[in-house]
């Protein structure tokens, strides 16, 4: 799952006097570090468990996703290599001096600071994409690859290091409000939760938990939109939002061009795929296709190449895969496709991402299908989801992906062959009816 802005003004208090400071004696601490209580053995199997983590199958995050359910096998070292210099009795001075001098004893919450250990190791490596995440945030992060739940209807990513929109949702409360593909999302608040937070340095699992709450609630985002001066403060309802991987409709002169809209890549995407192209196979005199990927944030891996398989023939290569050792792997197509000689034009916009860009990637690159729109969103990377016995997760960069041709498009997205923006300030849409014209001509 890539520009400057104005950033929202928090300000935050930091300054104490050294003699308000209180440590315990060197005595006291010694004694601290020889307790190895059973949570410090968990800790630090959990914490060596992680360290020692390597390999697996491709895969990805919001966007870019396999359905991995377990750790690959690895071999587990206890041991720190003496060369690393590593001094984990630093870890357990922390651990035991919070334990006996924090104030409030009723916030010491073992398990919260395993999580919170097990945060920071990953955030250290300073990838938004990889992160742990606690049971709950990893429940939501599979939500939204099955299209029902409750919040305001947007798929969020990170331009750069800041936290944006890929896209809202069709007819979702962010939609209605306006909001669009690109804005940064500079802050967020939250009356009932009591929450009021900017969202520098905060990750996607913590930004989509915020965001995401019970239908009727009140949500506040502060955006910002290149080319406007000025921050936007928008108020979002919350609603259930239950969106279809893929639409279809026939429209243009005699309604002979198939428009099939591709929402998401999710686990149901092949089989809603699999009923629209009946439908389209069984429409007499059909001129053409028009592949809509515009505002689809992306999804599972597999169903990216499924769709791309049903325009190409069994083995082409739909996109490959580059390891940090330069290694590529090709991932081909499978299945023989029932649309290979049909005539095909692609929409893409700021909104297509990842998965969608693999998609129009291929197709372009193996077919010479035309691309209509504005640049995709650019998000080149892996990811890999693992999935731990206790319910949390870790979505882990792997690699990254290039189209057939070789081309790596982070952070650069898919530059169409035919330039062109859906207005806002008119009800038609510029772009299908462009893409309709190409197959008409």
């Amino acid at each position: 799952m890539r520009q400057t802005s104005k950033e929202v003004g928090y300000c935050y208090k930091a300054c104490q006097t050294f003699s308000n400071l209180a440590f315990p004696s060197s005595d006291v601490i010694n004694l601290m570090v020889m307790r190895l209580t059973k949570a410090r053995i968990f800790v630090f199997s959990v914490i060596l468990i992680l360290v020692s983590f390597g390999g697996g199958y491709v895969a990805g995050i919001s966007g870019f996703i396999a359905n991995s359910k377990n750790f690959p096998k690895v071999i587990i070292s206890r041991e720190v290599p003496p060369e690393k210099e590593l001094d984990f009795s630093l870890f357990w001075r922390v651990w035991d001096t919070l334990q006996a001098s924090y104030l409030d004893k009723s916030k010491i919450i073992e398990s919260e600071m395993v999580y919170g250990a097990i945060k920071g190791m990953v955030a250290a490596v300073g990838d938004p994409y990889t992160v742990f995440l606690t049971p709950t945030e990893n429940k939501v992060s599979e939500e939204d690859l099955q299209g029902n739940f409750d919040g305001v209807g947007i798929q969020i990513g990170f331009k750069g290091t800041r936290l944006a929109v890929i896209a809202p949702l069709p007819d979702s409360p962010a939609e209605r409000a306006g909001v669009k593909p690109g804005d940064l999302i500079l802050g967020i608040k939250d009356e009932k939760k009591d929450i009021e937070l900017a969202t520098t340095g905060m990750s996607l699992p913590q930004a989509v938990q915020i965001i995401r709450g019970a239908k009727g609630t009140k949500v506040t985002l502060t955006l910002f939109r290149e080319g406007l001066s000025e921050p936007s403060v928008v108020d979002l309802i919350r609603d259930t939002i239950d969106v279809p991987s893929v639409t279809l409709e026939f429209v243009g002169e005699s309604e002979k061009v198939a428009h099939i809209k591709v929402l998401k890549f999710g686990a149901e995407t092949k089989q809603e795929w699999s009923t629209k192209v009946k439908e389209i196979l069984r429409q007499p005199n059909l001129t053409g296709l028009v592949v809509d990927l515009r505002n689809n944030p992306g999804g599972y891996l597999q169903a990216a190449i499924d769709l791309a398989s049903e325009f190409l023939p069994v083995g082409s290569t739909a996109v490959m895969e580059e390891k940090s050792n330069g290694q590529r792997t090709e991932l081909k197509t499978e299945s023989q496709g029932l649309l290979l000689n049909k005539k095909v034009v692609v929409l893409v916009n700021g909104g297509s991402a990842s998965a969608s860009e693999i998609l129009a990637g291929a197709l372009r690159d193996l077919k010479g299908y035309k691309v209509v729109g504005e640049t995709s969103f650019g998000k080149g990377t892996v990811q890999e989801p693992l999935t731990l016995d206790n319910g949390s997760g870790l979505h882990i960069t792997i690699g990254k992906w290039l189209t057939p041709k070789g081309t790596w498009i982070n952070e650069k997205g898919i530059e169409p062959d035919i330039k062109l923006e859906d207005k806002d300030d008119t009800a038609e849409d510029e772009q299908l009816l462009e893409a309709i014209r190409l197959l008409s001509s």
